[in-house]
């Protein structure tokens, strides 16, 4: 088990530049496959899925070279082979599932193992994955241990498809089925989140023609074959609003790159809902400190000030545990509404043992009641990545020692959290123990 020990109560001070998006990386990195040509990746983070992934590509006889100091990837699969008798895709990765379109368009199989799965946010199906699958004429068969998916004729069909909801991952599969497709296929109630919208960017930097960016019906025009090149990434949203988030809690001056601030309005909006003002200038974001956190009354007084996250363009419902940390040491009362995830609130019995006072509604919604007094304690994580860095949030915003337990989730995507905290001014280490 890996913890994280802090010594809180000092504002946090200082400039960050933010790790690339997780959930742009994995989808860019499955894409890959689907390309012979060499391909130049720029500010791949340095985090534990991109090193499963990047074996695996490896393990397949791809030619990998990845340079973690600076984040370049050389990348080129002309030598890449699959025996789904032999080969395994990571497991414990959700992005696991995203390799399966690019080596069903190369190979025309692919394996899958039963243990696919990210953070323990509720129940994770994955029947829209398979439903995709068989749209563009796959056959799933079980197998021990694990699904073996093949391409009928050795090839993907184009199609149309309606998602039950808006799920990135489901998307993102779609488009990599759709891009080995001969012809055009059309996805209606697609995901339209920024990683999505990277994601689709890389897609079209290799020669894949989409329609509809960022709106929630997409057009694939597939068939043709994929050319190389190079990708930047942008910043992570997530990690931007966190280190802009941990600085408004502490009650610190806290600057963070950020090359696309017109994603966060909603964001900066709902950091008003608390008192917090967030400015974007020159490229950087930056938290202005403005006395103790307060929950904003609205303006139909007798309801409670909410924060409702569902797929975007809502609030982004993994940023909603950043944001419940605010409201634990906000003065007033808020309510939070996890409009996604089953149980994923479960966590939030822990912000006791610091003293506060959460109430849960139901698996989906709770109320904070902010601004009384709290104190050091020793907390546990459940596997869930913003959820350990909220823990941390409130840790850090409290004068004296204290440890969230099982920390290890923030690896997956935050590659120098702890080291960009330090810079920040902030007491803070990891520690292991068997």
């Amino acid at each position: 088990m890996t913890n994280l020990v802090v010594h809180g109560g000092t504002p946090l001070r200082g400039r960050i530049i933010p790790s690339a998006n997780k959930n742009a990386v994995l989808p860019v990195l499955c894409a890959t496959l689907l390309s012979s040509e060499p391909l130049r990746l720029l500010g791949v983070p340095d985090i534990t899925d991109v090193r499963k992934i990047l074996e695996i590509f490896r393990t397949l006889g791809s030619d990998v070279k990845m340079d973690h100091a600076t984040g370049t990837l050389e990348i080129h699969h002309h030598a890449t082979e699959f025996d789904c008798a032999r080969h395994r895709l990571p497991e414990e990765m959700r992005s696991s599932i995203m390799l399966v379109p690019p080596l069903l368009a190369r190979f025309g199989v692919a394996r899958l193992e039963d243990n696919v799965k990210g953070c323990t946010l509720g129940v994770r199906e994955i029947d829209p994955h398979v439903e995709v699958f068989r749209r563009f004429g796959s056959q799933i068969e079980r197998a021990e241990g694990s699904l073996v998916v093949r391409a009928a004729n050795g090839a993907l069909t184009p199609n149309d498809h309606w998602l039950d909801y808006a799920s990135v991952t489901t998307t993102e599969n779609f488009v990599l089925c759709a891009s080995a497709a001969q012809g055009s296929s059309t996805l209606t109630n697609a995901a339209s989140e920024p990683h999505v919208q990277e994601f689709c960017r890389f897609m079209a930097m290799m020669g894949v023609r989409i329609e509809g960016l960022g709106t929630s019906r997409l057009t694939v025009h597939g068939g043709d074959k994929l050319k190389g090149g190079e990708f930047r990434f942008d910043e992570d949203f997530h990690e931007i609003t966190t280190f802009l988030a941990l600085g408004a809690i502490t009650g610190g001056d806290v600057i963070v790159r950020n090359s696309a601030p017109e994603t966060f309005p909603l964001i900066d909006r709902t950091f008003e809902k608390f008192g917090v003002k967030i400015t974007h200038e020159d490229g950087w974001s930056r938290v202005i400190p403005n006395g103790p956190l307060k929950v904003q009354t609205p303006f139909t007084s007798n309801v409670l000030t909410k924060v409702e996250a569902a797929p975007w363009p809502y609030f982004p419902v993994d940023l909603l545990p950043i944001f419940i940390a605010l409201g634990v040491r906000a003065q007033g009362n808020a309510m939070f509404w996890n409009k996604v995830y089953d149980g994923a609130l479960g966590w939030t019995g822990e912000l006791s043992k610091f003293g506060a006072h959460v109430f849960s509604s139901d698996p989906h919604r709770l109320v904070t009641f902010g601004g009384n007094p709290l104190t050091p304690a020793v907390v546990e994580s459940p596997y869930i990545i913003r959820v350990a860095i909220a823990l941390f949030m409130v840790a850090a915003s409290i004068e004296g020692r204290s440890e969230i337990r099982n920390a290890t989730p923030i690896r997956r995507a935050h590659p120098n959290f702890v080291e960009n905290l330090r810079s920040l001014g902030v007491r803070v280490e990891w520690t292991s123990e068997e």
